[in-house]
């Protein structure tokens, strides 16, 4: 039983990876709509702008990163016991951080799958309702449930004793078989 939920929960997965993708590709034509209504005024933006201005905003950003990195590497220990503490609490920080990481990735593996596991029984439902559907539209005079007939006439004593006055189906014979013919075999040469 185990080995049957190992493999639904990947199945789930991926039917839940794909349900959020219909949903998000509902999304797309609000977004290019939005994209529509903007766009001409982020064109007009960028047309009116000086580059002489774009110029030397990136001149003061350049000479600003060009200060930290130089206050950065001043402020440097060159003690290679410390450096090495250093690297070896990054390390472990690292560690912590991929372990924490790990963790969200389970989280959201199994968010997904529940989601696909949800998914599955809402398309499952939507499927149910719609064979009954088409067989009371192929059959109307039956009851609408595959089940109900069965659970309506054991519901009642007198239901119960019709089902048991029912013959049962007979069963055919079993085909007897004929042993499979056995090939000649050539004599061996000697």
């Amino acid at each position: 039983m185990a080995i049957i939920e190992e493999l639904r929960t990947p199945l789930y997965f991926a039917a839940g990876t794909a349900d959020l993708a219909v949903q998000q590709a509902k999304k797309v034509p609000g977004l290019i709509e939005q994209l529509k209504t903007e766009a001409p005024a982020r064109i007009d933006a960028v047309r009116n702008t000086d580059p002489k201005v774009v110029q030397e905003k990136v001149t003061a950003q350049a000479k600003e990163a060009q200060a930290k990195v130089t206050e950065v590497l001043g402020s440097l220990d060159t003690d290679l016991k410390k450096l090495g503490e250093t690297a070896q609490d990054l390390a472990l920080r690292s560690v912590g951080v991929a372990a924490e990481y790990a963790v969200r990735a389970r989280e959201t593996y199994e968010r997904v799958a529940e989601h696909g596991e949800q998914a599955v029984r809402q398309w499952r439902g939507e499927a149910a309702e719609e064979l009954t559907e088409i067989a009371v539209a192929v059959e109307p005079d039956a009851p609408a449930g595959p089940s109900s007939a069965s659970a309506s006439t054991a519901a009642s004593p007198a239901g119960a004793e019709t089902a048991a006055k029912k013959p049962a189906p007979a069963k055919k014979p079993p085909v007897a078989r004929k042993p499979a013919a056995k090939k000649p075999t050539a004599p061996a040469d000697q």
